[in-house]
Parts: structure tokens; C-alpha cells; sequence
């Protein structure tokens, strides 16, 4: 059977962590192999965020360095178009630094997804800011990156958190360690 390409919508898509390890080594690759394969339409834009205070383009320099470990980016037309869509904002999960920055940023009427590429422990702050900065309607998406509590009852107080913010169906959960007891965690909370 030949891969298929599903078309998507013109997207912003953010990526809280965007300096992180995570992000340097799996997410950024991914999506640049996905604009190689024509897989992101050409007006869809990516947003990193973290605290570090970084300009655009010394994060430009990171993804470069990024890419080339991964052995995905040797330069060239594709590469720089991949570059153009991306932008910078200094933000605090917890506060309120950077987050008039990052609404500006946002195109309004787009599809907008928001990964959770940080640590567990700022799931709550990130979903609830999207919240009060008016970046959660009905086109918004998140995507929880990480272990999804580390036992049945942090699962479950993670989970009110983010309904609390967001639909059932806005949120995509993905866990590196899926192992048996997570797995049924997670059944248990969505479904139990």
C-alpha cells in the first residue's frame, strides 16, 4: 500500500519546552521531516517557548544544530523555508512574562496546537494561561508530552486539571513510558 498524505489546515502549532531536550532531538526533526514530505501546509507556522531569554534567530541557531544531529538537515531551499516558519517567545509557564507576546503572535480563526513538551508539574499553569490569555476555543488542540502522573491518583488530579480548561477531545496524551500500570492508569481516568 502507498503512504497516503491526509491534508490538514493551515496551523499555528507552539511548542512549550522549545528549548528542550525533547524538542531538540524528537519534535523538531519530526515536523522538519513533515514539511520535507509536504505534510505542513505552507502558510502553517511553528512557535517555541521557554524561559530561556533567546532572539529568533539564536533559536534558529539551535534547530540548525538540532537537525544536523539528527541527520535530517543539510542545508538547502527546504531547510530554509522550514526556518522562515518558525519564531521565538521568552515565556513564563508560570506567570504572566511573555504571554501578551505570544497572543500577538497568534493568527485568529486558525487551528491552534499547543505541546506540552515540559515537565508534568507545568501542565496545570500552561492550560490554565491558555485559558485566561484567550488562547483556548473551540480550534485548539494540546498535546501532553510526558508521563501522565505517576500513579492512578496523579493521573486522575492531572486529568480534572486539564478538563477543567479543555474538552475531552481538544487534548491528545502521550506517554514515552507506557507501561502496563500507566496504560491502565489511563484507562481508568478516561474511562473507568
Amino acid at each position: 500500500m502507498a503512504p497516503r498524505t491526509v491534508p490538514v489546515e493551515v496551523f499555528d502549532l507552539v511548542v512549550f519546552g522549545g528549548t528542550g531536550d525533547l524538542a531538540r532531538r524528537k519534535i523538531l526533526p519530526a515536523l522538519f521531516k513533515r514539511v520535507c514530505a509536504g505534510q505542513m501546509p505552507g502558510d502553517s507556522r511553528l512557535i517555541a517557548a521557554s524561559r530561556s531569554e533567546l532572539s529568533r534567530e539564536d533559536y534558529l541557531e539551535i534547530v540548525r544544530v538540532s537537525l544536523k544531529k539528527a541527520g535530517v538537515a543539510r542545508g538547502g531551499p527546504t531547510l530554509e523555508g522550514f526556518l522562515k516558519r518558525i519564531d521565538y517567545v521568552s515565556l513564563d509557564a508560570t506567570g504572566e512574562d511573555g504571554w501578551r507576546v505570544l497572543v500577538e503572535k497568534m493568527v485568529p480563526g486558525r487551528v491552534r496546537a499547543f505541546y506540552f513538551s515540559v515537565g508534568p508539574r507545568l501542565f496545570a499553569d500552561l492550560a490554565a494561561n491558555l485559558k485566561a490569555h484567550g488562547l483556548a476555543d473551540d480550534q485548539t488542540r494540546i498535546v501532553v508530552e510526558k508521563p501522565f502522573g505517576h500513579d492512578l491518583e496523579t493521573a486522575r488530579a492531572l486529568n480534572t486539571v486539564l478538563t477543567t480548561h479543555f474538552d475531552e477531545s481538544q487534548i491528545y496524551r502521550i506517554d514515552h513510558y507506557l507501561g502496563k500500570e500507566t496504560v491502565q492508569n489511563l484507562m481508568a481516568v478516561r474511562f473507568g
